[in-house]
């Protein structure tokens, strides 16, 4: 059975600031099952009582691991929320050559093997800079080919595709892989804040959900001018509709 419908607590950062309960009850009222946090040792103490107050999990969460501190602060912040896959969100140098890609994963196959006796998953999500072509193949597939097969992918559909990438055949190339799917929408372009509700933009989405089928579904704007919530009603509403037809 597929995890619940979840969204990227960075999405309503600043009502997260001012209010986590109020916060998460609105996204549970919207029709979300869980929530993807961010700075994990951060927000831990925080999201811990609103958490179970509204009943939303926390499957995936993101925290900075590689070249941080010891891990296990992470690690801890993690098991307080529920989190069972901690996700790397992002590596900005090292994905010219192929050297560089190999000690971005060396670093993950280590975080996987200290992450591993805590009952925890490793993952690495991806912006636009992970597609450089090195000999034929992206840094992306060359990271895969080289990370531990306990490590896993969380795909941004959208910052993939800003990278000029057939997003659906990438998704169903690294099936095996790829086992959370960030489900964002726009007109394609860098700047984040032209994203819009999940299904009324450019990216195939449609495409990539049905290459992955058993993925987490998470929802997740970098910045939206207008009204976050209402924008992620829509996209939620969007995803729940696509995947009763698909069924």
């Amino acid at each position: 059975m597929r995890a619940p419908v979840a969204v990227q607590l960075y999405s309503v950062r600043d009502s997260l600031r001012q209010d986590p309960t109020a916060t998460l009850e609105w996204l549970a009222a919207a029709g979300f099952g869980a929530v993807e946090p961010f700075d994990l040792v951060q927000w831990a103490p925080a999201l811990e009582g609103p958490l179970r107050a509204t009943g939303l999990t926390a499957r995936t969460g993101h925290a900075s691991l590689l070249g941080g501190p010891d891990p296990a602060a992470v690690f801890d912040a993690a098991a307080r929320l529920g989190v069972t896959t901690v996700i790397e969100p992002t590596v900005r140098d090292g994905w010219d050559d192929l050297d560089g890609v190999a000690r971005i994963a060396d670093g993950l196959n280590r975080l996987a093997e200290l992450a591993g006796p805590h009952g925890l998953t490793i993952g690495y999500h991806n912006h636009w800079w992970e597609f450089a072509d090195l000999g034929g193949r992206t840094a992306l597939e060359g990271l895969a080919d080289r990370l531990d097969p306990s490590v896993v992918l969380e795909l941004d559909a959208y910052w993939a595709a800003v990278a000029g990438t057939d997003v659906a055949a990438l998704a169903a190339q690294l099936a095996g892989r790829i086992q959370h799917v960030h489900v964002k929408d726009g007109p394609i372009e860098l700047d984040p804040a032209a994203q819009v509700p999940a299904g009324s933009g450019r990216t195939d989405l449609t495409g990539v959900l049905a290459a992955l089928p058993a993925a987490t579904r998470v929802l997740e704007f970098d910045d939206y001018p207008g009204d976050v919530f209402a924008a992620l009603a829509a996209g939620v509403a969007w995803l729940h509709t696509v995947e009763r037809e698909s069924q």
